[in-house]
């Protein structure tokens, strides 16, 4: 950069109480730095994440005009606010891409924002479509960005009905204690019953486009379908153009700390069974059970609704079970005991390590390029399980699945789902 050019630009960033980094040169980032960042959807999800340490919001963007003003609010501050998502990736103030939309934009707007040099926050799912994230992932790594998947809990507080958080438990697992293979049942009676029921309504009624939503631009990548009020917003997640139900907005919060639990970030289960009605090819129904299978015999089973015995084991491994304290009444954040049948099993434990450390301050990651605790390479594993469920329940049958090849095995019918075509003019 010329030095005129150069005095130029910070004379013009002055209103700012830093200099953006890139002004400075790639990756120079002093301790002091506060860094910066821009929100794409202040709907909800993109409000309620504003105040992580270390940052200062300096754009916003949505298309619905209503959203957009109350994304300005979010601070005193004057702030960039856009219509068009690749203006604020393109913006030179913003270090940090916050993706908080639906999930069908997901994949591609991480794409874009890995392209342009900016470090990114992502919502969950991850991705809606495993192929999507198969392409996050590569993005990422390719222009060296740091990535961090909004779910916590493999590293942070008791998740959701357990009672514990996962340090404990992924001890207990790794000290072989309990044995192997392990098999892990996820249901109402350990918190997986919230949103359960977001589910889509059938034969939605054509309805007038409000005037504040640019519901075109809010499809995007997606199919073209009448726009009902029921399938954006709030209730979006029933239709499976843009998310999967329950499982989507809250598969991974679940699956994620037991594929750390059980050591599996680095592969995929490879069988997929689903006991479940019918789906509609528009609308998200409910499900009983969905159980997956690793090669070694670990299995995941996720009982939905009511379904399911409450005595059966959270964790239950062939020489000792853990189970969720039947004095728990708690559905979230508790500090509850679990109760493992291994007898003197805190004694035992006690002379076994403790897990590897992680990092787990996205910030100093992102100063330090250190990669984040839950990354685009393990957040697109377990991902990768919540899609592969949604597969099933579309087809509503086993399918097989290939880890290393990240492809249903002999199944072409499966495989359409890994990549599915995004309406013109995007692409990924």
């Amino acid at each position: 950069m010329k030095r005129r050019h150069f005095l130029k630009t910070v004379g013009g960033l002055a209103a700012f109480t830093i200099i953006p980094r890139h002004v400075l040169g790639r990756g120079f980032i002093a301790p002091s730095d506060t860094l910066t960042k821009g929100i794409i959807g202040v709907g909800g999800m993109g409000r309620g994440h504003v105040n992580y340490g270390g940052t200062r919001l300096v754009a916003v963007c949505d298309v619905d005009k209503n959203h957009l003003e109350l994304g300005k609010a979010l601070t005193t501050d004057t702030i960039a606010a856009y219509h068009d998502f690749r203006e604020l990736i393109g913006d030179p103030n913003v270090d940090i891409v916050h993706i908080a939309t639906p999930p069908h934009w997901h994949g591609l707007m991480s794409v874009e924002a890995a392209r342009a040099g900016k470090d990114i926050w992502c919502e969950k799912p991850m991705t809606r479509t495993i192929g999507e994230g198969k392409r996050v992932m590569q993005a990422v790594q390719q222009y060296g960005r740091i990535f961090r998947l909004n779910t916590w809990f493999r590293f942070a507080d008791p998740f959701y009905g357990i009672g514990s958080p996962v340090k404990p438990l992924k001890k207990l697992v790794q000290s072989g204690l309990l044995g192997w293979p392990l098999k892990i049942t996820i249901s109402k009676h350990t918190g997986f019953d919230w949103k359960f029921y977001w589910v889509g309504k059938e034969y939605l009624e054509p309805q007038p486009v409000p005037a504040e939503l640019d519901y075109d631009f809010w499809l995007g990548p997606a199919p073209w379908k009448p726009y009902n009020a029921h399938r954006t917003h709030g209730t979006f997640r029933g239709y499976w153009d843009y998310d999967s139900g329950g499982l989507g907005d809250m598969g991974q919060h679940y699956i994620d700390p037991v594929q750390y639990l059980l050591g599996k970030d680095h592969t995929s289960p490879v069988k997929v069974e689903v006991d479940a009605p019918q789906q509609h090819p528009d609308a998200v129904g409910i499900w009983r059970a969905i159980t997956y299978t690793y090669e070694d015999g670990c299995q995941i089973v996720l009982w939905g609704g009511d379904f399911g015995d409450p005595n059966t084991p959270y964790i239950a491994g062939p020489k000792g079970n853990v189970y969720k304290s039947k004095d728990c009444l708690c559905q979230w954040n508790c500090d509850c005991p679990v109760v493992c049948d291994l007898p003197d099993w805190e004694k035992k434990l006690a002379d076994y390590p403790e897990p590897d450390p992680q990092a787990t301050n996205f910030i100093e990651c992102v100063k330090t390029r250190q990669p984040f605790a839950l990354n685009e390479r393990n957040a697109f594993r377990s991902a990768t399980i919540v899609n592969m469920g949604s597969v099933a329940l579309r087809l509503n049958r086993t399918l097989h699945f290939d880890p290393v090849k990240l492809e249903f095995v002999n199944d072409d019918a499966a495989n359409r789902y890994l990549n599915q075509p995004m309406r013109s003019p995007w692409i990924i």
